[in-house]
């Protein structure tokens, strides 16, 4: 197959996704700007300040976007492997030799700058997952198959960890939701979500007390069901996993997590009451967006902004300075422009012809809908402070490298199908 020429693929590239990008990104930089606003620093574009820095990220983030969409469509399923590789081993390097910031160790400085790998590991890991997947001769229903596409995602995800960064692998989390869509049974993500209220009831009801409820319960299930061994041998096995999740997460909650942790998903699940502790951080995150009201308070007028009330509010609580200063009208314009950006990269990933392009589409939209979720979820109380970033408006080059990467290896997917169907 020839190549196409650089013009033909500016002609078949998705401008509908490219415009959608272009406006969270600007959002996002005004946003930042707002957040950290102080009258002797006035100009947008003052390097000095956070605010001018991303604009620095932006125009870089700018450059990647334009070498992706001039890289020949074949490049990224070729070297996804090589990729993959390449940024495991970066995660292992950052264990040893990496910076620690705020007590986790997964920066890594070059220069004046730092760069976080588990960030820009997200992007090798959806291509290495859709290169595996779609193998002519890779069959979901089989064993093996789940087992070593959930280690792709995994052992980075585990490497993370071990660098402290729980909220950066809880993200990889979400390409479970490629496997549901590639043939995964949905009996796996009914199980994924009583595993979560387990988890949660775990923490909510004395250990020894859970274990008799659920002995009740398998009990009431021998009544009820057919008495066959393989039924019988359904409920004892479920009734055995059950138990040892229940002291797996009792030894897991107060022997692996960090006490700042398990004190945040206390004043999460309402255990403990910490206003001006652990929950503060929410507190004044729920304070910000409550007072923006209908309206929101005026661009550059939010009072819990200017005196600095809310940690954080240009990384993790960006979305505090929307709401309060666009109020619940401009909070639904960021979040629908999120929610079409979403159903665009969906829309786009069903109509390609390769399988490789409609995998990691799917692993796009799945990444983002897990950030948004939980981002969103921790400034309004609904999930705990884990340290994700919000896409595209968070301060910070990694996450905006990272999720232009992501997008546009996408984009430049999209335009190559117009080759492989000739």
């Amino acid at each position: 197959m020839a190549n196409r020429n650089s013009e033909a693929v500016f002609q078949n590239i998705d401008w509908f996704m490219v415009v959608i990008y272009l406006l969270l990104v600007t959002m996002g930089w005004l946003n930042i700007y707002a957040a950290v606003y102080n009258d002797d620093h006035t100009s947008i574009f003052d390097t000095s300040q956070s605010y001018g820095m991303q604009l620095v990220w932006i125009l870089s983030s700018f450059f990647l976007a334009f070498v992706i969409l001039v890289i020949d469509g074949e490049f990224f399923p070729t070297f996804a492997y090589i990729l993959y590789g390449i940024f495991v081993l970066l995660l292992i390097v950052v264990l040893f030799a990496g910076v620690d910031v705020r007590g986790s160790k997964s920066w890594i400085e070059v220069g004046t700058f730092r760069i976080q790998p588990a960030e820009l590991a997200k992007f090798a890991t959806n291509l290495a997952l859709a290169k595996y997947l779609s193998n002519v001769n890779i069959k979901i229903e089989k064993t093996g198959t789940k087992l070593i596409a959930a280690s792709i995602f995994m052992i980075p995800a585990a490497i993370i960890i071990m660098q402290s960064e729980t909220g950066a692998a809880l993200v990889y989390a979400g390409f479970i939701l490629v496997l549901y869509r590639e043939g995964l049974s949905g009996i796996f993500l009914i199980l994924g979500a009583a595993g979560v209220v387990l988890f949660i009831t775990t923490l909510l009801v004395d250990k020894a007390i859970l274990s008799i409820i659920l002995g009740a319960i398998a009990v009431f299930a021998f009544l009820f069901i057919r008495i066959r061994i393989r039924n019988i041998l359904a409920v004892a096995g479920i009734l055995l996993l059950s138990l040892v999740a229940v002291n797996g997460v009792d030894y897991a909650f107060n022997n692996v997590l960090e006490s700042h942790q398990r004190k945040r998903i206390n004043v999460l699940i309402g255990k403990e009451i910490d206003p001006k502790g652990a929950g503060y951080n929410v507190n004044q995150s729920m304070i910000a967006i409550g007072s923006g009201g209908l309206a929101g308070k005026g661009y550059l007028n939010g009072t819990q902004t200017k005196n600095n009330f809310v940690p954080e509010q240009s990384t993790d609580f960006i979305f505090c300075t929307v709401g309060e200063e666009w109020g619940f009208i401009g909070s639904t314009v960021v979040l629908g422009l999120f929610l079409l950006l979403i159903l665009r990269i969906i829309f786009m990933a069903e109509r390609q012809r390769s399988a490789f392009s409609r995998i990691y589409g799917y692993g796009l939209a799945s990444i983002l809908f897990v950030h948004l979720a939980i981002n969103v979820g921790m400034t309004i109380g609904l999930a705990p402070v884990v340290g994700i970033p919000l896409p595209f408006f968070s301060y910070g080059g990694s996450s905006l490298w990272s999720f232009t990467i992501l997008t546009f290896i996408f984009i430049r997917l999209d335009a190559y199908r117009f080759q492989i169907l000739r």
